[in-house]
């Protein structure tokens, strides 16, 4: 007798082969058959007219502190996924010398914007290299599977101390060679990855850019040798893509003899260069390395209101002065105060945050009960202000004031340079991508994408109306086997027998996202904006139950990956 029987379902297996009712049955932690009439189990779950996948495998997220406090690693568990990898980017906790916290902390709180009060209390730093990492996190069960990369910032610092913040001092010979040996450790004791950044974008806290911006040859080709050395793991970068940049990061992957992940995103200063890119890895992948870009599959938008960290006044002197006060009292004042809500509209202060935010009110759009990811200029707070004969920043101040101050607005500032999403639809459907952009655990003040796995399948699959869908087949693979092959975890992201019983059964009709929220649940009363769904039935990983009708069972079967996973 089988453990677990799931029946009639419409099974999508992740293959991208077409849609098929069947059964799907599972003993232990594996799927051992899918098919017609499969026999009796001790468990039965009727899945007549639901939608039967694998479960989610989000290979881009940040959750190298939340992992170490939060058995459930929410919101990613709330939306199917059964698999995080973090470590990205080049930042994390490990390795990390006794004492040196502080540094990896300010780093993470700037380049993720995880506040450092929240890392300082949540992760406690009980370990020094990489393997002491793991193990760490090994002696914790989860939700979901979780899996680490070895994050070129903490490498960095861990071999060159203070110097090696500064990305501008070159490693010694003798440093070099500790972090090819570190980095051979790290991925003998399972590490999937090295990560590095190499974009502006990314500062500590304290204004410094992040240790790897310009590494040097010397310095890429020794940690390079370290992969070659260990003969595993994915190179993962985020770079600006600037002259000779592609070129040396091939180079290394080259030497590694190991495949090259690219963060890839449109950018509204240089819409294009996505495409140069993308055409540098399709040049990789036609001499025969491997090579792939991790995309997103929706707009990467700021989300503003009262209570986030950033929004159109948030730099206003007007509102610097209730910095103090709690978000209820701010919101009372706001609305008892009719002056200071005028100073607020008119009394615009030049340059700085508010001159930008005042020159994107029109892409600037409110969000509603069911939250729109390609939302029309029609929409924007610019277009209400003109229809409504009152002031951008009127409108907007109304919008964040509503639902008791619980309003917000969504700014996309990626993926979204010509207002719609077709370059994303360019992005997603071509064959040398993965998905990859949710960032799940990061951005805790601005950003919520972690639900990015059910808009794929409700944006792409069901709901666009200003352009060609996709198909619910493709969508399902693209979450579950392409992301898990681009990693070696060829244990999961299908539906077949042998296979990791990670399973999701979804009511694809009511599948959707509702609005997102600000939530006080971190270590030291932390702030974050958390999105739930409805719509997943049942989700199992390693064939337990850990979600039913939306809400988490409590169970915890999640496991650390240590490397890459042998398929079935």
């Amino acid at each position: 007798m089988h453990d677990l029987v799931i029946r009639n379902g419409t099974v999508i297996d992740g293959s991208g082969a077409p849609r098929r009712i069947a059964d799907v049955a599972v003993e232990g932690d594996r799927i051992v058959a899918v098919g017609a009439a499969l026999g009796p189990g001790r468990r039965e779950i009727d899945a007549d007219g639901l939608t039967v996948i694998p479960g989610f495998v989000d290979i881009h997220t940040h959750y190298d502190g939340q992992a170490t406090w939060d058995p459930f690693v929410t919101p990613s568990s709330w939306h199917g996924v059964t698999t995080t990898v973090f470590g990205n980017c080049g930042v994390g906790f490990a390795p990390v010398r006794p004492g040196q916290s502080p540094y990896l902390i300010n780093l993470m709180e700037g380049v993720e914007d995880i506040p450092g009060t929240v890392l300082s209390e949540g992760v406690s730093f009980a370990w020094e290299s990489f393997p002491d990492y793991l193990d760490a996190l090994a002696a914790m069960s989860r939700t979901v599977d979780v899996a680490a990369q070895l994050p070129h910032g903490a490498l960095r610092f861990y071999v060159m101390g203070e110097r090696g913040t500064d990305h501008a001092e070159a490693p010694t010979e003798a440093e070099i060679e500790a972090m090819t040996r570190i980095t051979e450790e790290a991925l003998h004791a399972g590490a999937l990855g090295f990560t590095t950044s190499r974009t502006t974008k990314h500062r500590a806290r304290d204004g410094r850019f992040t240790p790897s911006l310009s590494a040097r040859e010397a310095e890429l080709l020794g940690i390079a040798q370290g992969m070659r050395r260990a003969g595993r793991g994915v190179l993962q970068v985020n770079s600006d893509f600037g002259p000779g940049e592609f070129e040396a990061l091939d180079a290394a992957a080259s030497l590694a003899g190991r495949p090259l992940s690219c963060l890839l995103v449109q950018v509204d200063a240089q819409p294009k260069l996505w495409r140069e890119t993308l055409d540098q890895i399709h040049g990789v992948r036609r001499a025969g390395r491997m090579a792939n870009a991790q995309v997103g599959s929706r707009p990467i938008g700021v989300i503003m209101g009262l209570e986030t960290t950033a929004h159109p006044f948030a730099a206003h002197p007007a509102w610097l002065e209730m910095r103090k006060l709690s978000p209820a009292e701010r919101h009372a004042r706001l609305g008892a105060d009719a002056e200071l809500r005028r100073r607020l509209v008119e009394d615009a202060p030049s340059g700085g945050p508010r001159a930008f935010m005042a020159e994107a009110f029109h892409k600037m759009f409110p969000i509603g009960d069911r939250p729109d990811y390609e939302p029309d200029a029609d929409g924007s707070i610019a277009a209400i202000a003109a229809r409504t004969g009152r002031t951008p920043q009127a409108v907007a101040l109304d919008e964040m004031m509503a639902r008791e101050g619980k309003g917000l607005l969504m700014l996309p500032f990626e993926n979204y340079a010509y207002g719609s999403l077709d370059v994303v639809h360019e992005m997603i459907t071509d064959p040398a991508t993965v998905l990859g952009v949710a960032d799940g655990g990061a951005h805790v003040g601005v950003i919520c994408d972690a639900s990015s796995p059910t808009s794929l399948l409700t944006l792409w699959g069901r709901d666009r109306t200003r352009g060609p869908k996709l198909p619910l087949e493709f969508l399902v693979a693209k979450q579950t086997r392409g992301t898990a092959e681009a990693y070696g975890l060829l244990d999961r992201g299908l539906l077949a027998p042998c296979h990791k019983a990670d399973i999701n059964v979804i009511d694809f009709d009511a599948l959707a996202l509702q609005r997102p929220e600000v939530v006080y649940d971190l270590p030291a009363g932390g702030r974050r904006l958390v999105q739930r769904a409805t719509g997943y039935r049942h989700t199992f990983n390693a064939g337990v139950e850990t979600l039913r009708d939306d809400e988490l069972t409590g169970e915890r079967p999640g496991r650390l990956i240590r490397g890459a996973q042998r398929g079935g």
